[in-house]
């Protein structure tokens, strides 16, 4: 029908609108997901090597389905090749912040214009194997169509996109057990196929988009959502 507003936009609005007015009213602007345990899993006791931020970036499809944008890391890298992430790195100099870092990211890594992104809150950080806190950043594509990406083939092998309700189902899920550190923690993984395609994701990717689900689509996972490790309370710019 013309000029007919089509429902995603107006869901995305609402949803915008809520997660900007819950960052707002957390003293630190990071939210937790609704209902989830707080923080609370193995700590290790050391500060963490540095800061990393990823950018979890969700759009609406045709059907409304909300969906997240995700990568395959190249094969050639030296550490984490060939796995899932979501587009991020470390913190540099001259970032303003992580939102900075996460949008600067993705643009390198995916061609994604930050001008198309509207950050909307960051989460709290994860500790990743390699110790650097790594804070997830939750922005909205408000029309998919208008990126076109263009991947940076040293760094990003492929790019997808995933149902975000699926990170709080238990289906194609399996919990393993893995070494952390010198500790034995139970990690996730997500079994998905896209165009023929199967893709993996697991570990740190995986914790994350559990979190990011369970705020946006306020509600908790199917299952119980696993510990989150932590590293001993830092001071840092966020």
């Amino acid at each position: 029908m013309a000029g007919h507003s089509p429902s995603p936009t107006r869901r995305l609005a609402h949803l915008t609108r809520h997660l900007l007015a819950s960052s707002s009213s957390s003293a630190s602007g990071e939210l937790s997901s609704v209902g989830a345990p707080a923080a609370a899993g193995p700590t290790r006791a050391t500060a963490s090597k540095g800061f990393a931020a990823v950018l979890v970036c969700i759009f609406e499809d045709p059907r409304g389905d909300t969906r997240v944008l995700l990568t395959k890391r190249a094969s050639s890298l030296n550490s984490h090749s060939g796995e899932v992430s979501l587009p991020g790195g470390k913190v540099e100099e001259g970032d303003a912040d992580v939102k900075t870092t996460a949008l600067r990211e993705a643009e390198e890594e995916i061609g994604l214009d930050p001008a198309l992104v509207s950050v909307v809150t960051v989460l709290e950080p994860f500790l990743s194997k390699n110790g650097l806190d790594v804070t997830p950043v939750i922005g909205i594509l408000s029309d998919r169509s208008l990126f076109n990406p263009v991947l940076n083939k040293d760094e990003v092998e492929d790019i997808f996109d995933a149902p975000l309700e699926m990170f709080l189902k238990d289906d194609n899920r399996t919990t393993r057990k893995r070494n952390w550190m010198g500790m034995t923690i139970p990690v996730q993984f997500f079994d998905y196929e896209a165009e023929g395609k199967k893709y993996v994701i697991w570990g740190l990717t995986a914790h994350i988009l559990t979190r990011a689900a369970a705020v946006v689509l306020q509600r908790q996972p199917s299952f119980a959502e696993l510990p989150r490790p932590k590293s001993a309370p830092v001071t840092s710019k966020h």
